[in-house]
């Protein structure tokens, strides 16, 4: 299995191309240990599908083989006093080649339910290609288990996106006499100083102390000597399990209205859901057990504050059913990523406990 984490790591995989070479490298090594395989083309994004086993449950294993850009040594494996460094070694191509190991030690005649394997190649630029187009064409599963690396622990929640993009209108006037305009930059200033007080920002559940708000782009003024007129200013907002976006959306608006500022404003059609998994799913509890009998430590249970393929096959439960489970590592997309080896193995031991339990 690390031999083939190895082998992984060595494929340039940060483009379209690259990870498509993955992908067939993962289908022929399937292949080689007798399992049957299919390759899906979407757009020129590949990505495979494999099952075995029997009942009415169903189990997903996903993951990914695309990576972030790296240098060039990045694409050398090097293992060192228990860790395997390179591109992807966490993120995720650990998880890929402990499920990969998994499914094929899994006896389909010991299985109560189906176990599906999906590799995809596009999650690191959103999963839309992949992911998505398998829960489209309706490969999901009661519970989906996505290899990203957590560090063992059971990533059983996200928050949700939400963007709002904002207008805010001043009067221009002469730099020389501010008094006579508005500037809207100061009006946003105001605005997001006073955003801090919302009812929505001070909200807590039992895995997130808050949501997340970042300010992540601005846009005003073009010239020193005229008070700006417009500036654009555009939100990124994770909200928890439990929030409702469209009260935020509210929220916000009433907040400009109550400062008296002039604005117009676009909240994202297209809202990602928060996951909102619990401890008492069955499926929760069978992993718990998983992770005690292979590891002696009890489980850990959070909820993460980005998003990830998940998002997808929990959208046909009903915003449930699916976690981010992997291996332990660190500096994923840094110049020092690396995936603990023993780690690997032990994720590799739980998947199949979980898979026969």
């Amino acid at each position: 299995m690390i031999e083939l984490l190895k082998e992984l790591i060595k494929i340039k995989s940060d483009t379209k191309e690259g990870a498509n070479d993955a992908l067939l490298f993962c289908a022929r090594w399937l292949e080689e240990h007798g399992e049957a395989v299919e390759v899906h083309d979407n757009k020129g994004f590949l990505m495979l599908t494999a099952q075995k086993g029997q009942g009415s449950e169903k189990l997903v294993w996903n993951g990914h083989v695309d990576v972030v850009p790296g240098h060039d040594e990045q694409f050398t494996p090097m293992e060192e006093l228990g860790r395997l460094y390179g591109r992807g070694s966490a993120d995720m191509k650990a998880g890929v080649a402990a499920m990969m190991q998994a499914f094929i030690e899994l006896d389909p005649d010991q299985l109560e339910r189906e176990v599906h394997l999906h590799i995809v190649t596009d999650e690191e630029i959103g999963g839309h290609n992949t992911s998505e187009w398998l829960v489209s064409q309706g490969h999901s599963g009661n519970f989906v288990i996505c290899g990203e690396p957590t560090g063992l622990k059971v990533g059983l929640q996200s928050k949700g996106i939400l963007h709002m993009d904002m207008v805010f209108k001043g009067k221009p006037a002469h730099g020389s006499r501010p008094w006579e305009g508005v500037n809207a930059i100061e009006q946003a200033m105001k605005y997001h100083m006073a955003m801090g007080e919302l009812p929505f920002r001070k909200e807590s559940t039992e895995y997130y102390e808050q949501p997340s708000v970042n300010l992540a782009i601005i846009n005003a003024g073009k010239r020193y000597n005229v008070v700006p007129e417009l500036c654009e200013m555009s939100y990124d907002i994770r909200f928890m399990p439990g929030q409702d976006p469209k009260e935020i959306t509210n929220q916000m608006v009433e907040l400009g209205e109550t400062l008296g500022i002039d604005f117009d404003y676009k909240s994202s059609s297209s809202t990602t859901p928060a996951l909102t998994t619990t401890a008492d799913n069955p499926y929760i509890q069978t992993l718990q057990e998983s992770i005690r009998s292979n590891t002696g430590n009890d489980p850990v249970l959070f909820g993460q504050h980005g998003a990830a393929d998940t998002r997808y096959y929990a959208a046909v439960n009903g915003g449930e059913g699916a976690i981010e489970f992997g291996p332990s590592g660190d500096d994923w997309h840094g110049n020092a990523e690396y995936v603990e080896i023993s780690s690997v193995h032990e994720y590799k031991d739980i998947l199949v406990t979980h898979a026969l339990s």
